[in-house]
């Protein structure tokens, strides 16, 4: 660089700042960047992701494959939640074992017992099995270890002590759940429409297997197991369930599970109603965009006060906004208003979540980190039954429009909850 000439009285004076170097000028690497910059970070999120889809699949090929042969939503819906209930009971025990012996050891045999469940769900809907067998085959499933919980758990073990990076790390996660709902259901709904009612479960078993085996390769992000005889020899380490605070934070999630999958059984029953079954998975996936915008958004964000003050404000912002979806279905009927009241509602999801998964991080205690996340999820799960069940009934009954009604009502308990737990 040539130097820089300038005149003081009269002086000629010449000032060389140096040769410009070939990075300088150049904007610094934004956070998701120097997140990925990891060694092994994008090969394990990338196996992750695979096997992440599915998890918006599933429940959606099912309602419409069940609904489609035996004519009810109720049905389709009560299968759902049983399924849903399992996983909440057996999820927490799968993650116990995998941060006992390993992700690798436990996850991959927990995969293909659970695929085995999803192809018999999908012969005995074929096949014109029994009702109760379709109920068995889907709690079958309940072995499906949690993917997303496995991944933020590396994260956790590769970024200890960088709070800003697990910031962003949390909120690609929830980005990345979001992504997976929003393509997911737009998969299932397009394959079980386009081809046959049964293939949506079909690929998803195939992408589980897939991704949770390349998943599970990726040996050297793996958090170490805690070891057989860790709690024997720690009698100092509380189950997540006792941690101070646990509790609320898990009715928390359960009634926010209520929210999400009231929306889903209901917005399906609605866009059938209105003679549009396929655009189902689009107009659920809007939400699921909208939430994965903000989710990306917020991770972002330099946040400063602890998320406990958060928290509230994020769940009165989504029960405000999930009053849109409600009023677009009951005063105009229309579809197209409706996606777009989901993908505003959709907004606030996200931060709730990432928040939501902060906590659990900072309340589970050391060495069941898989555990704590686990049972967060297993209390969604667990909501997301009682809403399927909930959003069927209401369908059932009265009305796709009415049963807008259940995700404001949970959210509303969940702000209650939240605000009553304040310290």
């Amino acid at each position: 660089m040539s130097p820089l000439l300038t005149v003081t009285g009269d002086t000629l004076v010449a000032v060389d700042f140096g040769p410009r170097t070939r990075s300088e000028g150049r904007r610094p690497p934004g956070p998701y960047r120097r997140l990925f910059a990891h060694r092994g970070a994008r090969a394990f999120t990338i196996g992750n992701l695979i096997a992440r889809l599915p998890m918006g699949m599933f429940s959606v090929s099912a309602v419409v494959m069940i609904a489609g042969s035996r004519g009810s939503y109720a049905l389709a819906g009560a299968v759902t939640a049983t399924g849903l209930a399992a996983t909440a009971l057996v999820a927490p025990w799968t993650a116990r074992l995998v941060d006992r012996y390993g992700q690798a050891r436990v996850a991959v045999p927990a995969t293909l017992f659970a695929a085995l469940g999803s192809l018999a769900l999908l012969l005995c809907v074929r096949y014109d099995a029994p009702t109760w067998t379709l109920f068995a085959a889907y709690a079958a499933t309940a072995s499906t270890p949690n993917t997303g919980g496995m991944s933020r758990a590396r994260w956790a073990h590769l970024l200890k002590g960088d709070a800003e990076s697990l910031h962003t790390a949390n909120s690609f996660e929830q980005a990345a759940d979001e992504l997976c709902f929003m393509l997911g259901p737009v998969l299932a709904a397009f394959l079980c429409g386009t081809f046959f009612p049964e293939a949506g479960t079909l690929v998803g078993v195939v992408l589980l297997v897939t991704g949770v085996l390349a998943f599970a390769a990726q040996r050297s992000t793996e958090p170490p197991p805690r070891g057989c005889t860790a709690d024997a020899n720690d009698t100092n380490v509380k189950s997540p369930l006792r941690a101070p605070g646990m509790p609320s934070l898990l009715t928390v999630c359960l009634a926010m599970g209520a929210v999400f999958g009231s929306t889903e059984v209901v917005t399906l029953a609605f866009a059938d109603a209105q003679g549009h079954r396929t655009a189902a998975g689009a107009v659920l996936a809007l939400q699921a965009a909208g939430s994965c915008a903000a989710g990306l958004w917020f991770g972002r964000l330099r946040l400063s006060g602890p998320p406990e003050y958060r928290y509230p404000w994020c769940i009165a912002a989504m029960t405000t906004l999930l009053t849109l979806p409600l009023l677009a279905a009951s005063l105009t009927g229309s579809l197209l208003l409706l996606s777009a009241a989901l993908l505003i509602a959709g907004m606030a999801t996200a931060p709730t979540m990432i928040t939501n998964m902060s906590l659990v991080q900072q309340r589970t205690p050391d060495g069941r980190l898989n555990e704590g996340m686990t049972l967060a999820v297993t209390a969604l799960l667990g909501g997301i039954a009682c809403g399927s069940a909930v959003g069927g009934w209401m369908v059932e009954h009265l009305s796709p429009t009415a049963g807008y009604g259940v995700p404001v009502t949970a959210a509303a308990a969940a702000l209650v909850i939240a605000l009553a737990a304040m310290p």
